[in-house]
Formats: C-alpha cells, sequence, structure tokens
C-alpha cells in the first residue's frame, strides 16, 4: 500500500477508533465501575475482535449482504436489542460495594470479541475502510487495513478506559455512580441513533 494511503488509512482507524461509541462508552462506563486493570481483557477482546472481523468482512463476507439483503436487516435487529440490554445492564450496575460476585463483573475478552459482531459502529468502520482502502478484497491489502486498524485502535480505545478509571475517584458516592451509569446507558442507546434513522 502506498505511504499516502497508508497515512489516510491510519488517520480514518484513528478518528474511527478514538471518537464515541459502543465499545468506547462501555469502556468508558467499565473503567469507571472496575478499574483499569479488570477492563484489560475487555480492551484486548475490542481491538482483536475488531481487527479479525475486518479481515473476515473485507476478504467476502460484505458480499453476503449485497446477495442477501435480509442479512443486514436480521443482523441490524439483533445488534439493537444487544446494546437496549447492555444499557439496561449498565443502568442498572449496583454499587461496587452491594454489587454481587455473579454481576459485578467487567466483560470478558470473548465477550468483547463477540460483540464487534453486534456493533453498528463496528460493521460501519470495517465496511468503510475496507470499501476505501481495499477495494479489490485482495489478502495484502485486506491485511494492511486489518493490522493499521489493530496497531490504532488499542491506545484509542484503552484512553477511554483510562479516563473512566480516573473519575473513580469522584463516584465513590453510590448516588454520583447511578447518575454516571445512567448517563452512560443513555449515551449507548443514543449511539443507536444513526442505525435507526438509517
Amino acid at each position: 500500500m502506498p505511504a499516502p494511503l497508508l497515512t489516510a488509512l491510519a488517520l480514518y482507524a484513528f478518528v474511527a477508533s478514538i471518537t464515541p461509541g459502543p465499545n468506547n462508552l462501555m469502556l468508558l462506563a467499565s473503567g469507571a465501575n472496575f478499574g483499569f486493570v479488570r477492563t484489560i481483557p475487555h480492551m484486548l477482546g475490542i481491538a482483536l475482535g475488531f481487527t479479525a472481523m475486518t479481515a473476515i468482512v473485507g476478504l467476502g463476507l460484505a458480499g453476503l449482504f449485497l446477495t442477501f439483503p435480509l442479512a443486514r436487516t436480521v443482523l441490524t435487529v439483533a445488534s439493537v436489542a444487544y446494546l437496549l440490554w447492555l444499557a439496561w445492564k449498565i443502568a442498572n450496575a449496583a454499587p461496587p460495594d452491594a454489587r454481587a460476585p455473579a454481576t459485578g463483573k467487567p466483560m470478558t475478552g470473548l465477550q468483547a470479541a463477540a460483540f464487534q459482531w453486534v456493533n453498528p459502529k463496528a460493521w460501519s468502520m470495517t465496511l468503510t475502510a475496507n470499501t476505501l482502502y481495499a477495494p479489490n478484497a485482495d489478502w495484502p491489502s485486506v491485511a494492511a487495513v486489518a493490522l493499521v486498524f489493530g496497531l490504532v485502535n488499542l491506545p484509542c480505545i484503552s484512553s477511554w478506559a483510562l479516563i473512566g478509571t480516573a473519575l473513580r475517584s469522584w463516584l465513590r458516592n453510590p448516588r454520583a455512580l447511578r447518575l454516571f451509569n445512567l448517563g452512560m446507558a443513555a449515551l449507548l442507546v443514543a449511539t443507536l441513533y444513526p442505525v435507526l434513522a438509517g
């Protein structure tokens, strides 16, 4: 891939990865509720899951949606339902001292990787990146797109978990934490607007 195209891809990956979306809002909430260290598997799951998704979509899965439009509709409905469920979980998270062990756990790496497949922003990012920077769906171009996203994505999303962790001391008050979680849940639901409006 030529250097100017690689630079443009890296810039796109940075902007797409650092801006608010379901992944970053959940990492912000996880950092605030569980701390940075306990959120690391969640971050790694996002980075690895999204990188794998980018490669798989670039190598031909996107063609499935062109051939079978119903598949995209089914994915959209599943994505909306899952994000609403996650928003409900965040909104109803108990304060740390009242949290039961069964419900007081951050998302695992495997859960975060699997979440990419129902994350509307992840689909938008990977379809756009592959369309613009690997239009021929050839292995070297798709690999470059996936690799650049893999390298850029993790530091960007980690910053959201760090911000959440920094907020922990301000959120020790159960009422403040409850308001924060409700706000994060509302923002997560708001990320569905482009999907539902389109």
